[in-house]
């Protein structure tokens, strides 16, 4: 019989399955495991007692901690990771940089910009493009955009 014990919280609990199916749970309390079954309670001094109460090898496996990066800036929705957030209250705009070393800045968000062709859609256009053409936003999902762009490509 193989045991499976899946990590929850760096060393300290674990579920514990065989055959795809949980059974319990280990945790480990002062140098003590403690394994939880619906039959009760145990206690072991060490992974070898442990290990041979359930009569079977345990295999251990590690929690795997995933970075998460928000791609919001002062709640509006980024392309990318962004950097160097900072709100330009004058435009209110939240603006931000794609690296910590760019200088470069992009706003958060979507928006429609008015070329000499028509209105266009935007995610997260540079903050020069901005200054240089008529725009409108920032909205906060792409569907205000668009209800946006039909109001402006209709006038």
């Amino acid at each position: 019989m193989s045991i499976n014990a899946k990590e929850i919280i760096k060393n300290k609990f674990w579920i514990v399955e065989t055959k795809g199916e949980k059974f319990g749970t280990i945790s480990l309390n002062d140098d003590q495991y403690i394994l939880s079954t619906p039959k009760g309670t145990k206690f072991y001094n060490n992974e070898k007692q442990l290990s041979n109460a359930l009569n079977s090898s345990i295999s251990w496996s590690s929690l795997e901690i995933k970075e998460t990066h928000e791609k919001e800036v002062h709640g509006y929705p980024t392309s990318t990771t962004p950097y160097n957030p900072i709100y330009d209250v004058k435009q209110k705009l939240a603006l931000f940089t794609k690296s910590k070393k760019s200088k470069s800045l992009y706003a958060a968000g979507y928006f429609i910009i008015r070329f000499e062709k028509g209105w266009v859609k935007s995610f997260c256009p540079k903050m020069i493009t901005l200054d240089r053409y008529d725009s409108k936003g920032p909205f906060k999902t792409d569907i205000i955009m668009r209800t946006e762009l039909s109001r402006a490509n209709a006038k």
